[in-house]
């Protein structure tokens, strides 16, 4: 048989490990951790039967990275049975930036409880057990996860499809019920640190008991993990909920509710702008406005498939399963709302494109372990919008709906840290989807071509799509690393047909549209606490809620400052006076903590010479302007939309 390494083949007569083989062929090293088989990441102590080609990984691969934290995550459930042999074990995989495991104790995993499982996990590294894989046939299996005592493992088992391989790890004294890959030994897990424990119900459903959740993070060096620890502090200072929260922008009240937080005056103000800037350049690019209603009866969302598809996402008021009643429901969505201005009226292909927005007041009932700050919440707002459209306009007016969604990235400054999902079906998952997979290998693949058209840079999302079209998911980080989808635009060639909708063509024949789904700037809400994040609560000056403070050092010159204050908000301007009996050290302290952009400092001079001495939040001291250069200066500021001053 064949081992292909790419650049290198060996020949063998019967089978080998992976590493053996690596070894063999002279391209094994430290740095390697686990290996694709024929495309399958697999153990290096896999056994090569039959012609393969191989691909060695190492922790700079995603598929590296997984496994290597896989294997931690054993090392601490190992530390985890050691310490507390009645604790209860359910799953423990590799997540983005470390691993978790849930586990069920009456122990409280407390920062001290994290401090004695890390030391008990080094001294598992340093006995460094070889992992070994075996595999059991079912009634084995679970006589085995029955006699450890373990009921969440026994649970899994049981829940494996009939003939579906059953197989566990062992690493000394401990064995896992794990689909795999490891490393080698727990010796090759070097550096790593138990973040933090939080609750966790199994199976992530509310209805089933709360776990305790250990997080962590290994790195196969120290200086990898301190240089990652030390990225984590400067993403807590950024975080839009710390920082958000300290510069007033938002707040919360349990009274009120989980998800449903408060916009103060600088976080509605600055909302307000974004959406303000949307809608104006909406309207340039010839969207027709609409305002629908928060709500709807049943019947609407059981025409579009929400009420079969997303019920479990919606806030329901009656009884969703008497039908003898009136029942309504908060809209998740305005899809459906929109489309009856299209029915309003008889249609023709001269009434096409018709583009719809709205700024949408939208209720999703979100899991209360998915929510955090204003990324996801239970009420947002969304710059909403639905072209209704012939299918020869679909291409271009995909092109101009992306164009447009790039145009709000450059604007917000948000372009360079976003990445584009390609999220199709699952045809495994059918019963998830509206449509056939004929209908669906149609809207696939003209939304492939349009892409590949565009040359758009994208990856694969399976199972990623809505219940009635594929979609063009742009996708972002938050400081914590956590993807979210920012914006999104679909293909939906189903809903049109299932709201009798129809225009009439050029032929006189009656004709079913195509619609695109998409939004401009994405969720106000995610989007704002997403810029918080990136310029650390300095917002550039155009969508900052306040501008311009002025600060006159004594009480006469605040008429002055005053009639400043009154010329730039002529302009649009948004302006303060701080005429505060306060020194002005003070003044310009409590204005820079606020990461106001600029401070304009006025004393008895600049009052006689109708000038102002100018502070740049970034650049400090610019010196003293006439008060008509600086409102001329602020002006253009605004004007250039520009995001660093």
């Amino acid at each position: 048989m064949k081992i292909n390494f790419g650049e290198q083949i060996i020949e063998k007569s019967e089978p080998l490990s992976v590493y053996d083989a690596a070894a063999e062929a002279g391209i094994i090293s430290r740095a390697v951790v686990a290996a694709k088989v024929n495309g399958k990441v697999c153990a290096l102590t896999t056994l090569v039967e039959s012609d393969a080609n191989v691909e060695l990984l190492t922790f700079a691969d995603e598929d590296g990275k997984h496994v290597f934290r896989h294997t931690a995550s054993h090392v601490l459930a190992q530390a985890v049975k050691r310490l507390y042999p009645d604790t209860k074990l359910t799953i423990g995989p590799a997540i983005d930036n470390g691993f978790y495991y849930d586990v069920d104790s009456d122990v409280s995993i407390t920062p001290e409880v994290l401090a004695l499982l890390e030391a008990e996990m080094k001294k598992i590294v340093k006995e460094n057990h070889r992992i070994e894989r075996f595999e059991l046939p079912r009634d084995e299996a679970i006589a085995l996860m029955t006699e450890k005592n373990e009921p969440y493992k026994v649970q899994l088992i049981e829940e494996l499809p009939e003939g579906e391989v059953i197989s566990f790890y062992r690493q000394g004294e401990f064995v896992d019920l794990c689909a795999g890959p490891h490393l080698f030994s727990t010796g090759a897990v070097k550096a790593f640190k138990l973040t933090q424990c939080t609750g966790a119900y199994w199976k992530g459903d509310q209805n089933n008991k709360m776990l305790q959740r250990i997080y962590g993070t290994a790195f196969p060096t120290k200086d990898e993990l301190k240089a990652y620890l030390e990225m984590v502090e400067e993403a807590k200072k950024r975080d839009h909920n710390k920082i958000g929260r300290d510069l007033e922008y938002f707040t919360t009240v349990d009274t009120i509710g989980q998800g449903l937080p408060i916009l103060l005056p600088k976080g509605a103000r600055t909302i307000q702008n974004l959406q303000r800037f949307v809608e104006d350049e909406e309207q340039r690019r010839g969207y027709l406005l609409t305002k629908t209603p928060f709500m709807a009866k049943r019947e609407l969302y059981k025409i579009s498939g929400h009420w079969d598809h997303y019920l479990d996402g919606m806030f329901i008021l009656g009884d969703p399963h008497d039908e003898t009643k009136e029942c309504l429901a908060l809209r998740p969505m305005t899809c459906p709302f929109q489309y009856q201005v299209f029915l309003n009226k008889k249609r023709s292909y001269r009434d096409l494109p018709m583009r719809l927005g709205e700024t949408s007041t939208l209720f999703r009932n979100e899991d209360s372990g998915e929510m955090h700050g204003l990324i996801r919440v239970r009420q947002f707002t969304l710059s909403e919008g639905h072209l209704i459209l012939a299918p020869e306009q679909l291409e271009q007016e995909f092109r101009e709906c992306l164009d447009l969604a790039i145009y709000m990235l450059k604007a917000v400054g948000l372009y360079e840290d976003v990445t584009y999902r390609f999220s199709l079906w699952d045809p495994n998952n059918t019963a998830k989807y509206e449509g056939t997979a004929e209908q669906w290998d149609e809207a696939q693949g003209v939304m492939k071509q349009i892409l590949d058209n565009i040359g758009l840079e994208y990856y694969v999302g399976i199972d990623e799509a809505a219940f009635y079209g594929p979609k063009l998911d742009i996708q972002i980080k938050n400081v914590h690393g956590k993807e979210d989808t920012l914006i999104t635009i679909q293909i939906d060639m189903l809903l049109a047909k299932k709201f009798g909708m129809e225009y009439t063509d050029r032929n006189d024949k009656r004709v079913t549209p195509y619609i695109i789904h998409r939004s401009s700037i994405g969720c106000y809400e995610r989007t704002l606490a997403l810029l918080l994040e990136k310029y650390a609560g300095a917002l550039p000056m155009w969508m900052a809620p306040e501008q311009i403070r002025l600060m006159p050092i004594g009480d006469d010159q605040v008429d002055y400052a005053e009639g400043i204050a009154s010329d730039l908000r002529r302009l649009g301007m948004r302006v303060t006076v701080d005429a505060r009996n306060e020194k002005i050290g003070y003044k310009i302290r409590a204005a820079q903590l606020e990461k106001i952009p600029f401070m304009l400092v006025i004393g008895e001079k600049e009052a006689a010479d109708n000038a102002v001495s100018v502070r740049s939040r970034k650049k400090g001291d610019m010196g003293v302007m006439s008060a008509t250069d600086f409102v001329a200066f602020a002006k253009q500021q605004v004007d250039d939309l520009v995001l660093d001053n």
